[in-house]
């Protein structure tokens, strides 16, 4: 795919949804940090709806940690991993209060020590929280990256580090949440709506869905 047709593609994705966000309900970079550990494997929609209740007790490493796993456990126990999640979220809000004042720290490096947190979990709080221009790749990302021919890579890693070298850094920023709300509402694994698909003349798909 040449960079003309990119640019093309991230000004429609733009063009319909201007001020694109996570669809992760928070109002700091920790409650971010507790629904994006929350959130693997996992629907957003659930975890907000674990979030809302949670939050409203508990909304810093203080207050959750002093929950206790029994606490923690009673507002997420509905959300798959659940268990390993509530571990691994005190333990991080313990890493939090002993290394970094209760704050959540704003490299990828510091991020990638807490427990629970990995690569895309680091790029999406990077992203999101502290505005910088990373591309956290999931499942929806890595198969419109492949499907499209915008940005094609053997695993996840090789598809972020392509996307960042080819998306126009104009689009940079957001690119990260155009192409996961794309993948999750038209550009669907099993049965893309290509008819309804804003990209679709620029799409580089062979079997399109029309």
């Amino acid at each position: 795919m040449n960079s003309i047709k990119r640019h093309e593609i991230f000004a429609c994705l733009k063009s319909a949804n201007p001020h694109p966000t996570t669809e992760l309900e928070y109002h700091s970079p920790f409650e971010l940090l507790i629904a994006v550990i929350l959130s693997a494997q996992a629907t957003d929609k659930s975890v907000n709806l674990a979030t809302r209740n949670l939050f409203l007790q508990a909304n810093t490493p203080e207050k959750v940690l002093a929950l206790g796993e029994a606490g923690l456990t009673g507002f997420i126990q509905r959300i798959g991993l659940y268990k390993t999640k509530a571990k691994n979220i005190l333990a991080t809000c313990q890493l939090l209060m002993q290394q970094h004042h209760s704050e959540v720290p704003r490299t990828r490096e510091l991020l990638e020590q807490l427990p629970g947190v990995g690569r895309k979990t680091a790029n999406v709080i990077l992203n999101t929280a502290f505005g910088e221009p990373t591309i956290a790749v999931d499942t929806h990302i890595f198969r419109i990256a492949n499907r499209t021919g915008l940005a094609p890579g053997r695993n996840v890693l090789e598809v972020e580090l392509k996307l960042l070298k080819v998306v126009p850094k104009v689009f940079l920023q957001d690119a990260h949440h155009w192409l996961i709300l794309h993948g999750r509402y038209v550009c669907k694994a099993r049965k893309p709506e290509c008819s309804a698909c804003k990209i679709n003349h620029l799409c580089e798909f062979k079997n399109k869905n029309i």
